[in-house]
């Protein structure tokens, strides 16, 4: 899905969403974001296998969206945090039906490969 979708007026609500939320790590630094203010190093160190070069990417389009707010200190050495803003709360907390709903289809799937 293309980021212009994100911002077309003319596709439904659910693609504008989704195309915010598109992407292999966004959900999971939005889940990580929602306990409060993270440093970039603390997140890599978290999610192996994502890149400086990747998580820098995503959360400036994050950040583009208005999900995340960026915090540089004005310190030796600099110091930055990343946190949600209001609205990337009101997007987590819009997810949180779907994360029920995934978690609900999981146990289902589970189930399934018990009785087989």
């Amino acid at each position: 899905m293309t980021r212009s979708r994100a911002q077309d007026p003319n596709v439904c609500g659910v693609t504008a969403a989704i195309a915010v939320i598109d992407g292999k790590w966004k959900t999971t630094l939005l889940w990580l974001l929602e306990s409060g203010p993270w440093r970039p190093g603390e997140l890599l160190r978290r999610l192996p296998g994502l890149s400086e070069k990747v998580l820098t990417q995503t959360l400036r389009e994050m950040e583009g969206d208005g999900l995340v707010h960026r915090q540089v200190y004005d310190e030796r050495p600099l110091r930055t945090e990343y946190s949600l803003t209001p609205f990337g709360r009101d997007l987590a907390e819009a997810l949180e039906p779907l994360a029920g709903w995934g978690h609900r289809r999981l146990e289902r799937l589970a189930a399934a490969r018990q009785v087989s």
